[in-house]
């Protein structure tokens, strides 16, 4: 059952006030965000000049990240390397350990879920059981 409204009861009289205090509030946040910005944008410039042009504001930022990784071997033809010398199933922080100790290299914060996904979604793995993954047979 719906809940009845709190402006039902208003007036048309105090239902524009209400609009009118929140255009005013909506207004006075846009200027403190526009102003917030401007201080961002300065700070991003003095990062860029002091860190060249490796850090710009195209996504290295706060976060580190920095460019993007480039590895020999894509993460799918790595993975069906470390399972084809597999004699039986693995589960998911195996397989991570064993990328990463064939000298893949990532940046990112959730490799095991990006390896998790690339297991799920490529065709040529199945899963063996809760977590465990193996080559198609």
């Amino acid at each position: 059952m719906a809940r009845p409204s709190s402006t039902a009861a208003m007036t048309i009289a105090q239902l524009e006030n209400v609009l009118n205090n929140r255009r005013a509030q909506l207004n006075q946040l846009m200027k403190e965000r526009g102003r917030a910005q401007q201080k961002l944008d300065t700070i991003e410039r003095q990062i860029s000049r002091l860190a060249g042009r490796g850090m710009g504001s195209g996504g290295g930022g706060v976060s580190g990240g920095g460019s993007r990784v480039r590895n020999a071997a894509s993460l799918v033809s790595t993975l069906e390397n470390i399972l084809k010398g597999s004699s039986k199933p693995m589960p998911v922080g195996d397989i991570v350990g064993a990328v990463l100790k064939t000298g893949y290299k990532t940046n990112s914060a959730n490799f095991r879920g990006i390896v998790n996904q690339t297991l799920i979604k490529e065709k040529q793995f199945s899963s063996a059981g809760r977590g465990l993954y193996q080559l198609k047979k």
